[in-house]
């Protein structure tokens, strides 16, 4: 039951990224598997919280040899199979008069997370998909949680995989986070740059009389019939408004790449 060893924990329900399709979605809720014995036992006991603050409980064991075992409540089946296919994934199968009833798939997501995969029938008859995510909530313990508890030691391979999943999340996450800075500082540059496009053109089809200087101040007006006017001349020279036009549009300066920027 080496194989044991990534699933051995305490998880924590993410309620907001499951998909139900049989039953409510719970406010909140906590799966652990445990080793229990000498007898290499797994005890799974499940605890969730409903939306309407009703707490419930399951609690049960299996014997992990991919056999068919009697299954100690009679109400839920009459025999149930657990596997574990790999280091990451464990499958449990519920019988009930020979025919199978519901099959959970455990599986250990390139992230650390769990994502459980419940396939069953309702009471009427019809087949449902219920998918659940787990993040782990204590560290995984390189010996049973009881005095009494089966040592399980972890495979070279799982603690490999583990120490490499952890270094690439932190790696990819730090990298994702620079990009995105990145990309959020290019979209304000972008939208500098339509800005100053955008009033460039107004200018350029604006009426001149001079020719402009780079780096030299001017005042954008508009006139009464719509189109723009280039002025050496601030409003605070016409008495603080726009003079014979009919608004001040902004004080602009050309820059050396030929575009124009308001000055604030």
């Amino acid at each position: 039951m080496v194989q044991a060893y990534n699933f051995l924990a305490s998880w924590q329900l993410f309620p907001e990224k499951g998909v139900y399709e049989f039953g409510e979605r719970p406010r909140s809720g906590i799966y652990k598997m445990e080793a229990m014995e000498n007898e290499r036992l797994l005890s799974v006991s499940m605890n969730w919280v409903t939306i309407e603050n009703q707490a419930f409980e399951s609690k049960y064991q299996l014997v992990p040899d991919g056999q068919e075992h009697s299954f100690e409540n009679p109400e839920i089946a009459d025999s149930s199979k657990a596997t574990f296919i790999d280091g990451i994934t464990f499958e449990t199968q519920f019988f009930k008069n020979s025919k199978p009833v519901l099959q959970v798939m455990n599986e250990l997501m390139p992230n650390g997370y769990l994502k459980i995969t419940q396939k069953g029938l309702t009471p009427a008859q019809r087949e449902y998909t219920n998918i659940e995510y787990y993040h782990k909530q204590m560290s995984v313990l390189p010996y049973s949680s009881s005095v009494a508890g089966a040592l399980i030691k972890p495979t070279e391979e799982g603690v490999i995989r583990h120490k490499a999943l952890t270094a690439m999340e932190e790696q990819t996450n730090m990298q994702l986070g620079q990009i995105r800075k990145q990309i959020e500082l290019l979209a304000l540059q972008a939208q500098e740059i339509q800005k100053r496009k955008e009033l460039s053109l107004i200018i350029y089809t604006a009426k001149l009389n001079f020719a402009p200087v780079i780096g030299q101040t001017y005042y954008l007006y508009e006139k009464s019939d719509g189109s723009h006017l280039l002025s050496l001349v601030s409003p605070r020279e016409w008495g603080g408004g726009a003079g014979p036009y009919k608004r001040f549009v902004a004080a602009v300066k050309l820059l050396a790449d030929h575009t124009w920027m308001e000055v604030v």
